[in-house]
């Protein structure tokens, strides 16, 4: 999915990483809204659920799509996510709302905060190139590219 954004950057994005508790997920489940949105961006790039699971519920709650899921020790979250963001080889869009995404943000060709139910750790919205308050809206961010030619244009 090619994004020429005037005065900011072209983007390839190839894939989308998805932390799950706090920014697709609300305690451990789907927010249902994302639903048809994450078929429809899985059938563009490919999605990468990246994930502690601290409700256990992951791979139950993502089964239905077509979606690689990774889960992490807590303690080693935030380099499991930057390792697996540095491992693609480019064109990484990543989503996320907690401390433990910062660096995968700094990884991304494109990093989407998103606030939700938990809100978001300070630290990753100022390694965040947008920010969001509900997963909806950046799902249709990449869904509808003008939306996000529009936030980040020069």
């Amino acid at each position: 999915m090619r994004i020429d954004i005037p005065g900011w950057a072209t983007v390839d994005i190839e894939y989308v990483i998805c932390d799950y508790n706090g920014t697709i997920a609300v305690d451990g489940m789907l927010i249902p809204e994302l639903a048809p949105r994450l078929e429809r961006l899985a059938q563009l790039v490919e999605v990468h659920v990246l994930t502690a699971d601290t409700f256990g519920t992951v791979r139950e709650q993502c089964a239905p799509f077509d979606v690689q899921v990774d889960v992490f020790p807590s303690d080693h979250a935030a380099l499991s996510k930057q390792q697996v963001a540095a491992s693609l080889p480019g064109g990484v869009c990543c989503l996320g709302n907690g401390f433990n995404d910062r660096l995968m943000f700094q990884e991304a060709d494109l990093a989407i905060a998103i606030m939700e139910h938990e809100g978001a750790s300070v630290v990753s919205l100022n390694c965040a190139d947008v920010v969001v308050s509900r997963a909806a809206d950046a799902f249709d961010l990449l869904l509808n590219p003008k939306r996000l030619i529009a936030t980040l244009r020069g």
